[in-house]
């Protein structure tokens, strides 16, 4: 079995991996090559933790296996990271534990991925604006790569604690670009994209705050009853995710359908419009929305490139189990 410590995968995975692999996993899902299985994530009662597993299956890579882990809201006072995930691949043909690597950062890499690829295939070309809703861990990770997908002029954004997004400047400011905190109603009328990436379980965004021809990634709401967005501004948007049935369980779309808003049907694969089945944008002036939900293949293909590289780079550990 090969073991990929969480302190080894900065030097084996970069952004680009994951972008690549990522997108190929999303193609890989609409042509029912890979799916997910159901997801498991509860409430423990201990520590307000969140907790549960993603699992999935691509025959086409035959990357296998599962992700245990969840959200820790009280680990910033104990000087860890409130995302705590180990990713478990399995040997296909035997059912083996091939390898257990460390899911911190790649969940980090592999979510801000996803985003950018919704930026890539949905967002207007002459996008310029970048609205940013939340200011925790994972959002450097969803700005840096957001920010190679158009040629933004500016970045604004929005946090619960404003005094936050300095991290947010920081990026915005290693890269060149004007960076400023605003408002709400400030970020909808200036932004062209906007992510949120927040663990909220009311709407913070508004239908009426977003313009026309924006497109939204939705990247927080991972579980039931969480929410970032109004159900409203889901409904008068082109609605695409990761995967249709998390989307309508514990995404973003939960809302929406609940209240017969929109239908499970009117919901399209991202990785439908990667492999040209369906051509997303149908307008300069449509609002186009990614519900992230966060899947099982996306840790299993970041996983599996982390591990191909480390026997690659003979860095790899080997033990007998």
């Amino acid at each position: 079995m090969i073991i990929i410590p969480e302190n080894a995968v900065a030097e084996l995975v970069t952004p680009s991996d994951c972008l690549k692999a990522v997108e190929e996993v999303f193609a890989s899902m609409a042509n029912k090559s890979a799916y997910n299985f159901p997801v498991i994530r509860e409430a423990i009662g201990q520590a307000d933790a969140l907790y549960g597993f993603k699992s999935g299956f691509d025959r086409k890579s035959l990357a296998l296996g599962l992700k245990s882990g969840g959200f820790w809201p009280n680990n910033t006072s104990r000087g860890l990271t409130n995302h705590q995930s180990t990713i478990f691949l399995f040997d296909a043909d035997t059912g083996k534990c091939r390898a257990v690597v460390g899911g911190n950062l790649l969940t980090a890499l592999r979510t801000a991925a996803a985003s950018a690829i919704s930026i890539k295939y949905l967002a207007r070309k002459d996008a310029k604006v970048l609205g940013m809703i939340g200011a925790g861990h994972q959002s450097t990770f969803q700005l840096r790569a957001a920010l190679q997908q158009r040629q933004f002029e500016k970045v604004v954004a929005w946090n619960f604690h404003p005094e936050m997004l300095c991290r947010l400047e920081q990026v915005a400011n290693d890269e060149g670009l004007p960076f400023e905190a605003v408002d709400l109603d400030h970020l909808g009328a200036e932004s062209d994209v906007i992510i949120s990436i927040t663990s909220s379980f009311a709407p913070v965004l508004k239908a009426a705050q977003v313009r026309p021809g924006t497109h939204l990634a939705c990247m927080g709401t991972d579980t039931k009853g969480k929410q970032e967005v109004e159900a409203e501004l889901v409904g008068i948007a082109k609605v695409f995710t990761d995967d249709i049935a998390q989307a309508v369980t514990i995404g973003e779309c939960q809302h929406a359908v609940e209240r017969g808003i929109i239908t499970k049907d009117t919901i399209i694969e991202i990785g439908a419009v990667i492999g040209g089945a369906n051509h997303g944008r149908s307008s300069a002036d449509e609002i186009t929305l990614f519900d992230g939900t966060g899947i099982a293949l996306q840790d299993l293909a970041v996983a599996s490139v982390a591990v191909d590289l480390a026997l690659a780079k003979g860095v790899a550990i080997e033990i007998d189990f």
